[in-house]
């Protein structure tokens, strides 16, 4: 095992990994050790960019970078590097860190009989929530912009991996109706998130709802025949499913096992039209871990 002869710092990260600080062309930087063995990789995310360096039996780090050249196309600097240190051809090997960590656990492994690495594939996680808001239906006829309270409950599923930005969700909402505004629907939904920032304490991420299935009823008043004034009511029901990529942002915030969480959804949809009025739809909740 190698002697470690730089000044050792333990911070929590997202999934509690160790880092040590490293000083690379008297830049100091914190990195998460991601594979140990005759070679090690490096990692972690400076304003946003994965940054990744490989370090040697006589511990000098090398950046693994990937530039533009003077045609505007990426020059792959880094394959070369991975060649130049591992003696091993990296023609196929792309810069992120599955697949650079799959690299040198090989190369590892083949300079070393003993080296033993994980070949499993990163597990799904889950996170299930409940949550109620208020929305106007911003993509259904709503003349007088009236707003109704709604309630629904959620599975999210994303991979155990420490670097992961992205999640799947599946959510069912109902929003009810008022004597205003006698619309109430129930929606099933399927979607995508990327968090763009994602720390152990928080993470802030936009969202997209590709696909839907709705169940709505509208009750209208309608004239009696007999001219007599009074009005009855008919209820309308109807289904439908659509593609509406409709957009909108939020954020989790770390308590207990599980985190609370805000979205501002329905922002704009790309294959849906807009009732005209300025889209409110908001929710907060609590998502559990499991």
């Amino acid at each position: 095992m190698k002697t470690v002869t730089l000044l050792l710092t333990l911070t929590i990260s997202v999934f509690s990994f160790a880092q040590t600080t490293y000083t690379v062309n008297n830049e100091t930087l914190e990195l998460k050790t991601e594979v140990e063995g005759t070679y090690d990789l490096l990692w972690n995310t400076f304003d946003g960019k994965y940054r990744y360096f490989i370090k040697n039996e006589d511990e000098q780090l090398t950046e693994l970078t990937n530039t533009k050249g003077s045609d505007n196309k990426y020059n792959n600097a880094y394959q070369d590097t991975l060649k130049a240190i591992l003696e091993t051809d990296a023609s196929k090997v792309k810069l992120t860190l599955p697949s650079l960590k799959n690299f040198i656990n090989q190369s590892n492994a083949a300079s070393d009989p003993n080296y033993t690495f994980d070949t499993s594939t990163p597990k799904l996680k889950t996170r299930v929530g409940v949550f109620g808001g208020i929305t106007n239906n911003p993509f259904v006829t709503n003349p007088d912009n009236k707003s109704v309270p709604f309630f629904g409950a959620e599975l999210e599923l994303f991979q155990d991996t420490p670097i992961t930005k992205h999640a799947g969700f599946l959510n069912i909402r109902t929003a009810g109706d008022t004597a205003d505004f006698n619309y109430s629907s129930t929606q099933i939904a399927l979607g995508y998130r990327f968090r763009f920032i994602n720390t152990s304490k928080f993470n802030i991420y936009g969202q997209t709802k590709f696909a839907t299935f709705t169940a709505s009823k509208t009750t209208y008043n309608i004239e009696d025949i007999d001219n007599l004034g009074t009005f009855k009511t008919e209820d309308k029901a109807s289904t439908s499913f659509d593609i509406p990529l409709a957009f909108g942002v939020g954020a989790d915030f770390k308590v207990g096992n599980g985190y609370i969480t805000f979205v501002y959804d329905n922002v704009f949809a790309i294959l849906q039209d807009t009732s005209h009025n300025f889209p409110m739809d908001i929710a907060l909740g609590y998502k559990f871990s499991l």
